[in-house]
């Protein structure tokens, strides 16, 4: 049986659907990171799967947008978690949730 559109759409929302539920049940705002980055990759998948479907470069110029994106958000977002940490000595969301240090 050959893999087609439909399997690597479903692929791509399982990921996602993992994502979500890592940023909605997680505490741990490195998690919280990760699961951004499964939901972008799990975008990324899509786009390269409509791309590849439709015989157009269009999806996989958007992906490699979003992969240095991606690894911007990485760099800062890391950067502000060590800051963050650093002040208040925990990585948890909860107690994160005030911007005055």
């Amino acid at each position: 049986m050959p893999v087609g559109v439909s399997h690597y759409l479903a692929v791509s929302a399982v990921i996602f659907a993992v994502g979500v539920a890592g940023v909605l049940l997680r505490r741990n705002i490195l998690v919280v990171l990760m699961s951004i980055e499964l939901m972008l990759n799990a975008a990324n998948l899509a786009f390269v799967t409509f791309s590849r479907a439709s015989g157009a470069v269009g999806g996989q110029i958007v992906v490699l947008f979003v992969m240095t994106v991606a690894a911007a958000e990485v760099a800062v977002g890391l950067a502000i978690v060590l800051i963050a940490f650093r002040a208040r000595e925990t990585t948890d969301v909860d107690e994160m949730n005030v911007m005055k240090w």
